[in-house]
């Protein structure tokens, strides 16, 4: 599994207008197209999760995710926000470069943590932050996943 092949126009949004970690959160939520009832679920969740430890990894980069009933499969998205959001990173510095990661509590392909993890390392590319600054559309991110090896 490639994260080019888990990601399309409808689930990247490279303009984010939230300004706090919540904000983020719901907009995100929001690229999985769901209806109102799961959104507020998976909010609730990914509240819980981010009250656990931050999903902010440093580097400008915040990973949310969870696993809920709200899903049958493995749901992504991307976003970037060019001003900065107070993640509570590692770095103690904003985060700009969102992915949601979500699956069902049991999922049969057991995607979850390889995508997790898929998404750190290409998070650790060396000049990935001023790559993803410089796109200008959604078919750019997703050149940029497939050039990456992603």
């Amino acid at each position: 599994m490639e994260l080019k092949e888990l990601f399309n126009a409808s689930n990247v949004n490279l303009d984010l207008e939230a300004q706090g970690k919540d904000e983020v959160l719901l907009e995100l939520i929001n690229l999985l197209h769901l209806d109102e009832k799961a959104k507020e679920m998976l909010f609730k969740m990914l509240k819980k999760r981010e009250n656990l430890g931050s999903t902010g990894i440093g580097k400008g980069f915040a990973i949310p995710h969870c696993r809920s009933l709200v899903v049958d499969k493995l749901n992504v998205a991307f976003a970037r926000q060019r001003q900065g959001i107070d993640f509570n990173s590692i770095d103690d510095k904003p985060a700009h470069y969102f992915f949601l990661i979500v699956a069902p509590p049991v999922e049969i392909s057991n995607y979850y943590l390889p995508v997790l993890g898929k998404v750190a390392q290409f998070c650790k590319i060396s000049d990935i932050t001023s790559r993803l600054d410089k796109l200008t559309k959604v078919e750019d991110f997703l050149k940029l996943l497939a050039d990456s090896g992603s």
